[in-house]
């Protein structure tokens, strides 16, 4: 229970609470990535509290830089009578490389309204996030087995959604590559990275700038109550991305713009 304890007031420091029953799905959470682990590397961090800090924690940890709450409130609109009825935005998210679902299961528990894509290029990945989804019962997620470069370039995703993150490791300019064909005109990419990523950014900004993205907002911080450093930089969308990017499977890490 110290564990849950701590990560509950850990999440205070950032503004977020939890009902009991949120408390739970991170628990079911939790005990589904510990037992699956044994079959399969999803994750080098197994120890309860750790998993709580680096990936739980830190997949929230995205509210030091946007209101979530504000994203997805309900908004008022004139049905065709002329009568005012509650309509949910409900933002639309696509988590790129989620892994074992990081930072895409955490923001869904905790913002439920979120409508969340979790994209991953491993088959065993996917069924085990299949699993976490039917366990711990949430609904308005999709999990997909495939690589960005693919699903880019269907209709129903490309510029489909207000925010794409990524947790995944890869330098920025390739990370821009992947995310900035699927995020709209207006919307945002958020990038976690580690504290100290000057000269990524420098040498990613040719290719945000033809992605059709700018370099908005960096925020750099410790996680409440830990030694561990985070930069989020958040990348927004101001104009289309050209037709032929995504560029095809390897080409962006082998030769980034």
């Amino acid at each position: 229970m110290e564990i849950e304890k701590r990560f509950l007031a850990q999440l205070k420091e950032l503004e977020v609470e939890l009902t009991k029953e949120k408390e739970q799905m991170f628990e079911k959470y939790y005990r589904l990535l510990f037992s699956w682990n044994e079959l399969m590397n999803l994750t080098a961090i197994t120890e309860k509290n750790q998993v709580y800090e680096k990936h739980f924690l830190d997949s929230l940890s995205i509210v030091k830089m946007l209101d979530m709450k504000k994203m997805n409130e309900t908004v008022e609109e004139r049905d065709k009578l002329g009568e005012i009825k509650g309509v949910q935005k409900g933002c639309r998210v696509l988590d790129i490389g989620t892994g074992a679902g990081f930072p895409g299961i955490p923001l869904k528990i905790v913002f439920p309204e979120i409508k969340m894509v979790l994209l991953d290029s491993l088959e065993k990945r996917v069924r085990f996030l299949k699993e976490v989804v039917k366990e711990i019962e949430i609904d308005r997620i999709s999990c997909l087995h495939g690589r960005a470069e693919d699903f880019a370039r269907k209709e129903e995703y490309r510029q489909g959604f207000d925010l794409v993150v990524s947790r995944a490791v890869a330098d920025l300019s390739v990370l821009s590559e992947y995310a900035l064909p699927f995020v709209k005109v207006g919307g945002s990419f958020v990038a976690y990275k580690s504290s100290s990523i000057k000269e990524e950014v420098d040498k990613s900004e040719n290719a945000i700038e033809v992605l059709g993205g700018q370099i908005k907002e960096e925020v750099t911080f410790s996680l409440p109550d830990t030694e561990i450093r985070r930069t989020l930089l958040r990348i927004e969308k101001v104009s289309d991305t050209p037709e032929k990017y995504p560029r095809r499977a390897g080409k962006p890490e082998k030769t980034p713009l």
